[in-house]
């Protein structure tokens, strides 16, 4: 789509021709009998060429745009607005025309063909045009009608396509995402965003696009596709804007709604079912949880799922690791519930979208809880469920040399965890985690632990309290 540009209300100067046309129209004798005394004839049409579809048929007053040829009885050209590239672009009814012009437009369809036949008293009369049209002359027009609209005209909204859920409209300051072709009156295309692949991405209300689609995308819900007519005035005024839309022309828009969004959305969330059995535990941020999921637009189209990979996705809550609203969507379930997500694009990827995400996309989510567990507090690798023994270093020095080797380190700690005594960071693999928990023991890096070295995270946060103080 084009953006919004001040459209103008005034009409182009006249032609050559169409000045001569309004000058003649106003300077010639009507109401004269006829050379022969008898009743004088009016503007004989034919319509050739009839469209199926006249939502629509020229009225006095509206402002027309059409192609024309104009010869005489023995079919000599005199004038052809083909011959200029230039549409005819007037006021009809109002003297601006000669009157056998006025009347043959009356009642035309957009698209309609005509042939017009103009008696003299009804074109240039007995005084003709010098050098271009003799006295006398019946003049024969073919007209194609290509756009038609009043001032006072409004925009024009057609639903061909709501679907029968819509819990929600467009309403000013949302951001629309959305496909269009534009037309035309006379079909003629001159722009669509199918063929880039890409929707049209924009603020309601707010002046980014031309005044007529703001008014007409008002309401819309996802998934509807409707018909939006918009006169010039509220386009692109008289001027037109770049090759494809002419000065004072109607645009037709065929709109589907992908999706929308506020920038003031939470997550949206919907709990689906939950387990029978009573919850007295949920997910909170710390914890290492296990989940199913299913990702997709909200016009269905299809992202990622968990069940490609035929494992659950694993993350800790709180970590940054999964985009922010899934991370809030997730927190408070119990394992087994089942929730939908929508994530507005300010809480996942944003405007710029992510691979095989689109830029300002709003997600949808069916999420599932597999598993839970407690994470541990920020920084540790490892807790104890109670105090831990008071002869830790005897303890862990099997062999009892008063060194303690990665090996011997590893076996306790496997120990520990096995006799349900303490536990490691969850989600992390146990032999790296042991190493790093042996590598931040060893101080001096020489590959034992001494009991000097030996202390635990909760005396070296204290002793870092102390330093601080």
């Amino acid at each position: 789509m084009f953006p919004a540009e001040s459209p103008s209300h005034t009409f182009r100067p006249l032609s050559l021709l169409q000045s001569l046309l309004l000058l003649q129209a106003l300077g010639r004798g009507l109401g004269r009998a006829s050379p022969a005394g008898g009743p004088l004839e009016d503007v004989v049409i034919e319509r050739y060429h009839v469209p199926r579809s006249c939502p629509r048929e020229v009225q006095m007053g509206d402002f027309v745009r059409y192609h024309y040829n104009g010869t005489f009885e023995d079919g000599k050209k005199f004038d052809s607005s083909y011959d200029r590239s230039t549409l005819v672009a007037i006021v009809v009814g109002v003297g601006r025309l000669i009157t056998g012009m006025d009347r043959g437009l009356m009642g035309m369809c957009v698209n309609e063909r005509r042939r017009l036949i103009v008696p003299p008293h009804l074109g240039y009369g007995s005084i003709g045009v010098a050098g271009l049209i003799p006295p006398d002359a019946t003049l024969y027009f073919d007209v194609v009608l290509l756009d038609v609209w009043n001032k006072a005209d409004t925009v024009q909204v057609s639903i061909l396509l709501r679907p029968p859920h819509c819990p929600r409209m467009v309403q000013d300051t949302d951001f629309v995402r959305y496909h269009y072709n534009g037309t035309l009156l006379d079909g003629t295309t001159f722009d669509t965003s199918y063929s880039r692949n890409h929707t049209y991405n924009t603020y309601i209300g707010q002046g980014y696009i031309i005044p007529g689609m703001d008014q007409g995308l008002q309401g819309v819900c996802i998934g509807e596709r409707r018909r939006i007519t918009v006169p010039p005035h509220l386009a692109y005024g008289e001027n037109g804007t770049g090759d494809k839309i002419p000065g004072s022309a109607v645009l037709i828009f065929d709109v589907h709604v992908i999706d929308f969004h506020n920038p003031a959305d939470p997550v949206e969330i919907k709990t689906l079912s939950r387990p029978p059995e009573s919850c007295n535990e949920t997910s909170k941020l710390g914890d290492f949880i296990r989940y199913h999921y299913n990702c997709s637009l909200l016009d269905g189209t299809r992202l990622f799922s968990s069940h490609d990979f035929g494992a659950p996705q694993e993350a800790t809550l709180g970590a940054n690791k999964v985009i922010e609203g899934l991370d809030t969507g997730l927190q408070g379930m119990c394992v087994g519930e089942r929730r939908q997500l929508v994530v507005p694009p300010h809480l996942a990827h944003g405007e710029s979208g992510a691979r095989g995400v689109p830029g300002s996309a709003v997600l949808l989510f069916e999420v599932e809880l597999v598993s839970r567990e407690d994470g541990l507090p920020t920084g540790y690798l490892f807790v104890w469920h109670k105090d831990p023994p008071a002869s830790l270093f005897e303890d862990m020095d099997l062999n009892k040399d008063g060194e303690v080797p990665p090996e011997e380190f590893s076996s306790f700690i496997k120990a520990q965890v096995n006799e349900g005594k303490g536990r490691l960071m969850p989600g992390q693999d146990p032999e790296k985690t042991i190493g790093d928990m042996f590598q931040n023991q060893d101080r001096n890096q020489d590959g034992k632990i001494t009991a000097e070295e030996l202390k635990l995270k909760s005396d070296e946060d204290q002793e870092r309290v102390h330093e601080e103080l």
